[in-house]
């Protein structure tokens, strides 16, 4: 199990959203974004607007070169104790 915060997950705050995959990290993050959201937080709303914004831009090479990123920095981090 690994820990990241929401914010080293490209969102606004320092909630602990935690994984034993990068797979199920995104999905983690995903699903507090999404209570965060529809509990009106302002921040989050706007992280989420901004994110749709950028990915409706993007080309698939990009998107491989994201995962490709996100993925070594969820090796990076230290499995939980």
């Amino acid at each position: 199990m690994k820990t990241m915060t929401c914010k080293q997950l490209y969102g606004p705050c320092d909630a602990l959203i935690y994984g034993e995959s990068s797979q199920e990290m995104m999905e983690n993050s995903k699903k507090h974004a999404m209570e965060m959201i529809s509990k009106g937080d302002k921040v989050h709303v706007e992280a989420m607007e901004a994110m749709k914004e950028q990915h409706a831009n993007i080309n698939p090479e990009a998107v491989k070169k994201w995962m490709e990123k996100f993925q070594n920095e969820f090796d990076a981090q230290p499995e939980d104790k």
